[in-house]
């Protein structure tokens, strides 16, 4: 009897284990059962997307105030549409604030920085955000660095007088 209650102890010690590393495992994937109703949608036009997924943060001053919740192509300006989902406590941004697409650390995930304007009239639910940055393309830069080294051509030696 005393092994029986101790195999089913640890049976359920086991148990408890799985079921916190799967809970775990949601939170971090920003994954949840309940959907959010204390939040509102904004639209932001970009350029370039590159790398931007699906539930990336949204963050302001380094504190996470929503997620992108979807990512399409406007079929009238060919930019691309993110459509954010914030954060209800946080209903005082200005209509002039800007997102930018940003990059944790140098080669990390991307996520939508939010400056804030100065404007007195703040975004509401369906609003667009006008002033937008688009996301930093390494290949890009590379190559455009590339081209401006090559392009360059050495200095001849003057004779000296």
């Amino acid at each position: 009897m005393q092994n029986r209650t101790l195999e089913i102890g640890v049976g359920l010690f086991l148990l408890a284990g799985i079921l916190a590393l799967l809970l775990l495992a949601l939170r971090v994937s920003g994954l949840s059962a309940s959907p959010s109703s204390d939040t509102y949608k904004v639209y932001a036009y970009f350029d370039n997307i590159a790398g931007l997924t699906v539930r990336a943060k949204v963050t302001m001053a380094g504190v996470t105030i929503g997620k992108v919740t979807a990512i399409d192509l406007d079929r009238d300006s060919y930019t691309g549409r993110v459509t954010l989902q914030l954060d209800k406590h946080v209903d005082n941004l200005p209509t002039d604030s800007t997102a930018s697409i940003l990059t944790a650390g140098l080669l990390g995930e991307k996520y939508i920085g939010i400056s804030v304007g100065g404007e007195d009239v703040v975004l509401k639910d369906g609003s667009t955000i006008h002033d937008t940055q688009s996301a930093l393309v390494l290949e890009d830069l590379i190559g455009k660095f590339l081209l401006n080294s090559v392009g360059k051509e050495p200095k001849e030696a003057q004779p000296a007088n």
